[in-house]
């Protein structure tokens, strides 16, 4: 089969993988200059630096076997990183289950029942049947009382999903807890985090460089326009005012995009898409002549203008930036957010406040560079019965899918999820090319 994919993310590349593999022949239009998707870079101090901050955990086992067959192992590092969360002006760190106990924002018996709902959390396996239908809110009020709520994880609700905060399903939560005490080693009292040195930009274009080794084509700067369609088939792309025919079609997009590019969708597979809200992923990076806090990531409960200050060297050393101290100040917003028409220059302007309260001797002259970077797609809203808006692979088009991070669901987003979906698809294509040959070898 001719297969097309809209999209170089690194689903788009799994998918390429596998495709590839399986002996189909495979082209990736991208509408950038580069392969990555939200994993791409930019140079600080002669580092390439993702745009929008990135680790990996100890359970993200696909992303390292991708890693690792690369030939990129000996580049990983694991490194216990040293994380607070910031609530009434205090910074509080938030390492070990002591921290927990030393957390005086809030009253002892807050701070126990705070705990054990962690506790509980991570020993339930079946968090989607027992959660879908109950808010995060809902369940963390009545299990940790809303003083541990109101100081904790009601701003990063805030934060994470603005206006959206009280719709969050409590299986997002869950997930989240979940996932993040799996990920410890030995006794779970200290969490490891992975960084591949040079960036992830390291392995994703080796994987891309493999790929084109093997005869796929990735065409760079080439927006998709249009998926065609003809009696319920899909029959190519439109891209760059030429067209492309393909017998099967992969999307790897927002869903807001692929209902634009593909018209022919059925309504009931739109509607499906047009469930899902999206909050604009924001992130403000300033290379700094020292450091801002003692920390690798400072969650806010405050009322700040962002959500999160995560200061990259302190977990990878500034060396490695030119000397440069690196800090992302993250926000996640709703659509029309008067922050998103904002430069790099406004967006410090409008966050100098904020940024002073974490550290009161700050000063502007610190700062030696500073860039803003946004996207649209950055994180679906996971509401209660979340499984219910998840569009299926297939999208109702035969021969043109579905593959972005609406689908991960119970997990968050993230480029380990983001891999194994580009896996998954590429296979259920090849499956139904294979069924496709055999029908047509049968003069069915």
């Amino acid at each position: 089969m001719k297969v097309g994919i809209v999209g170089a993310g690194v689903a788009g590349l799994a998918a390429a993988k596998v495709l590839r593999e399986a002996g189909h022949e495979v082209t990736i239009f991208e509408g950038r200059h580069e392969v990555g998707g939200q994993v791409v870079t930019f140079p600080v101090g002669g580092e390439p630096l993702e745009c929008f901050y990135h680790h990996i955990f100890t359970n993200d086992t696909t992303v390292i076997r991708y890693i690792e067959e690369l030939g990129l192992g000996a580049y990983l590092r694991w490194i216990e990183p040293k994380n607070a969360h910031f609530v009434k002006r205090r910074m509080y760190p938030f390492v070990t289950p002591l921290d927990l106990l030393k957390f005086t924002a809030i009253p002892f018996v807050s701070r126990v029942r705070l705990g054990l709902a962690a506790v509980w959390l991570r020993r339930k396996k079946d968090g989607i049947e027992r959660y879908e239908g109950v808010t995060a809110k809902a369940w963390m009020e009545k299990a940790v009382g809303k003083k541990a709520f109101n100081a904790f994880w009601g701003p990063l609700l805030k934060g994470k999903f603005a206006d959206q905060a009280g719709n969050v399903g409590m299986v997002w939560l869950w997930n989240k807890v979940y996932l993040r005490f799996a990920s410890r080693k030995g006794s779970g009292t200290h969490e490891s985090l992975g960084y591949l040195e040079g960036s992830f930009r390291r392995y994703y274009t080796a994987l891309a460089d493999r790929l084109t080794e093997q005869g796929v084509s990735i065409r760079l700067n080439t927006a998709v326009e249009e998926v065609t369609s003809e009696d319920g088939r899909v029959t190519g792309i439109r891209a760059g005012g030429e067209i492309y025919s393909f017998d099967q079609v992969l999307l790897t997009v927002p869903n807001i995009i692929a209902s634009r590019i593909a018209p022919a969708l059925p309504e009931s597979y739109r509607a499906i898409l047009d469930r899902v809200r999206y909050q604009w992923a924001t992130c403000l990076v300033l290379s700094l002549d020292r450091p801002l806090t003692p920390y690798y990531w400072l969650s806010i409960g405050d009322d700040l203008p962002f959500v999160a200050c995560i200061e990259h060297t302190n977990f990878m050393p500034p060396e490695r930036y030119g000397g440069n101290h690196v800090v992302y100040l993250s926000n996640y917003v709703a659509p029309g957010h008067p922050v998103l028409e904002m430069d790099a220059e406004q967006v410090f302007e409008s966050y100098l406040a904020g940024i002073k309260r974490l550290n009161p001797q700050f000063d502007p002259s610190w700062v030696r560079e500073k860039w803003f970077f946004k996207d649209p797609g950055g994180q679906p809203v996971i509401t209660t019965y979340y499984s219910k808006s998840i569009p299926e692979m297939r999208t109702g088009i035969e021969g043109l899918y579905l593959s972005n991070t609406t689908q991960v669901y119970p997990e968050d987003r993230g480029q380990n999820y983001s891999l194994i979906l580009g896996e998954k698809v590429a296979r259920l294509m090849d499956e139904d090319a294979r069924g496709v040959a055999a029908r047509r070898g049968a003069g069915i």
